[in-house]
This record gives structure tokens, C-alpha cells and sequence, in this order.
């Protein structure tokens, strides 16, 4: 992969922020783009408390992080793309909204070798793909990554119905460069990361509907019972309630199956505003958030 010099990463968010990062641990140049007026501010403190933390911690020596962190720009202008060698999307989950963007990006970076990769946790790959002109297509790769990035060793590689053997093969090795471990998988309706774990999660909302048993209980059974490091109920709140809705209709919508729709608990909670972690409230409450 000595190829890719620069990679340009689209989302200055918690994904977008952690695959900048490793890229550039992985001694690749990055720009960060994100057009909101200070998103590059707090992705940039993020990567410094990040790299503090390794250094202190004796996995990372002060002139390697400082070196890693120098690897990383930041801009609001997607123009400032240009020229790069492959592109992460790490944008808001809608398909509309991703498709615009690959369309836009599809035009700035012509230079068919040029990868764009998306880091969807469900969205049809095929789908973005349709954006671009056909003989461009080939270049959409699904490239997720999980949360948080800097330690989850999985990328899922998915490749769509347009997406080149070469295309697969260049993300498998990327992938590798950066520490993490690739596997693949096809263009299914949530993949297989979340074709699996979301119905377990609204399963557990179910339970908890029911009055099967609470959340601690039902955390603390799938916990102990299951070895799980999170139960589902916390897992849920660490996502997002409204990322789980949002994946659970794409299921239900892809497989044409009203089974996978989100539990009502679960869209009431979604309603009320409690997204879990980033509003400070979910199924649990967390005041210092």
C-alpha cells in the first residue's frame, strides 16, 4: 500500500477523527474534512488527549505521537480533496446524504485508481455506488470501521455489486497497514456486524417492554451469562438510540421483513430525545455528559 500517501477522511466526528488518527500512525498524510465551524477544533484536542494517553501509558514515544499528530489538516472546503490517493467517508448514516457527497466527490477526484470508501454500518454500497457514473462505480468500497477506532481491530470490507476485485484487495491491505484486521462480507442489508447484533439489541428492548426484566437485569444477564463486555441495553445507548432505529428500518426495509422494524419502546425513547450517550440520557442516565 505504499501507494497511498495522502488519504482524506470526510467527518471530523468520533469515526472520522479515529480513522485519521490511525492513518497517521500508520505514517500516512490525512485531511480531515468537516464543514462545520468548529468540528476541527474538537477532533484535533481529541487526537492530542489520544496520543497524550499512549505516550503515558508507553505505547507510543513523545516523537512518534508528535509526528502522527503533525500527519493530520484539517479543512471546511471539500475542494481541498483534491489530489488525494483514497478517501474515507465517515458522514452522518442517510443514503441521501452520502450520495450527494460521492457524487461531489466522484467529480473532485476523477482519477478512476482513486478509492471512496465508505464507512456505513448499513447502508447498500451498491446504492452510493449508483451515484457516480457507471464507469466510476467500481470505486465505492464499504469500509466500516467500529467505535472506538483507535482499539476495535475489526474493518468490515464490503464490496458492492460495482466494486472491483482490485478495489477489495487494495481496502484488505489498507485495512492491514493500519493495524486492523478486514473481513468481508457482501451487500446484505446491515452487513454482518448489524444484521446480527441489532435484532439481539431490539430483542432486548422487547424484553424490557415486556416486562421481562430491567435493564440492569438484562444488561447484567447478557453480561455475566453471555460474556459480554457491554450488555445490549448500555451497547445501545453507546451507539445511539436513533443510529439503532435508523438500522433496524434499513433491515426491515432491505429484507422486506416488518420483523426487524425498531421495538415502540425503543422509537419512544428516540422521540423523547434520550439518544443515549450524547444526550446525556437513554435507556440509563449519564449527569457528567
Amino acid at each position: 500500500m505504499s501507494d497511498i500517501r495522502r488519504m482524506a477522511v470526510v467527518g471530523a466526528g468520533q469515526m472520522g477523527g479515529g480513522i485519521a488518527l490511525v492513518a497517521a500512525q500508520a505514517g500516512i498524510a490525512v485531511t480531515v474534512q468537516d464543514a462545520f465551524p468548529g468540528a476541527a477544533d474538537k477532533c484535533r484536542a481529541l487526537h492530542r488527549k489520544l496520543m497524550d494517553r499512549a505516550v503515558e501509558k508507553g505505547k507510543a514515544t513523545r516523537p512518534d505521537a508528535d509526528a502522527a499528530l503533525a500527519r493530520i489538516g484539517f479543512t471546511q472546503s471539500i475542494d481541498d480533496l483534491a489530489g488525494a490517493d483514497w478517501v474515507v467517508e465517515a458522514i452522518v448514516e442517510d443514503a441521501s446524504i452520502k450520495k450527494d457527497l460521492f457524487r461531489k466527490l466522484g467529480a473532485i477526484l476523477p482519477d478512476q485508481r482513486v478509492a471512496l470508501a465508505t464507512n456505513t454500518s448499513s447502508i447498500s454500497i451498491t446504492e452510493i455506488a449508483a451515484a457516480l457514473p457507471k464507469d466510476h462505480q467500481h470505486r465505492v468500497v464499504g469500509m466500516h470501521f467500529f467505535n472506538p477506532v483507535p482499539v476495535m481491530a475489526l474493518v468490515e470490507v464490503i464490496r458492492g455489486l460495482q466494486t472491483s476485485d482490485d478495489v477489495v484487495a487494495r481496502t484488505v491491505a489498507l485495512a492491514e497497514r493500519l493495524g486492523k484486521t478486514p473481513l468481508k462480507a457482501n451487500d446484505r442489508p446491515g452487513f454482518v456486524s448489524n444484521r446480527v447484533l441489532m435484532p439481539m439489541i431490539n430483542e432486548a428492548f422487547y424484553a424490557w417492554m415486556h416486562g421481562v426484566a430491567e435493564p440492569e437485569a438484562i444488561d447484567g444477564i447478557m453480561k455475566l451469562g453471555c460474556n459480554f463486555p457491554m450488555g445490549p441495553l448500555r451497547l445501545a445507548d453507546f451507539i445511539g438510540l436513533d443510529t439503532c432505529v435508523h438500522i433496524m428500518n434499513v433491515l426491515a426495509d432491505g429484507l422486506n421483513d416488518d420483523r426487524y422494524r425498531a421495538c415502540p419502546l425503543l422509537r419512544q425513547l428516540v422521540t423523547a430525545g434520550r439518544l443515549g450517550d450524547k444526550t446525556g440520557r437513554g435507556v440509563y442516565e449519564y449527569p457528567q455528559k
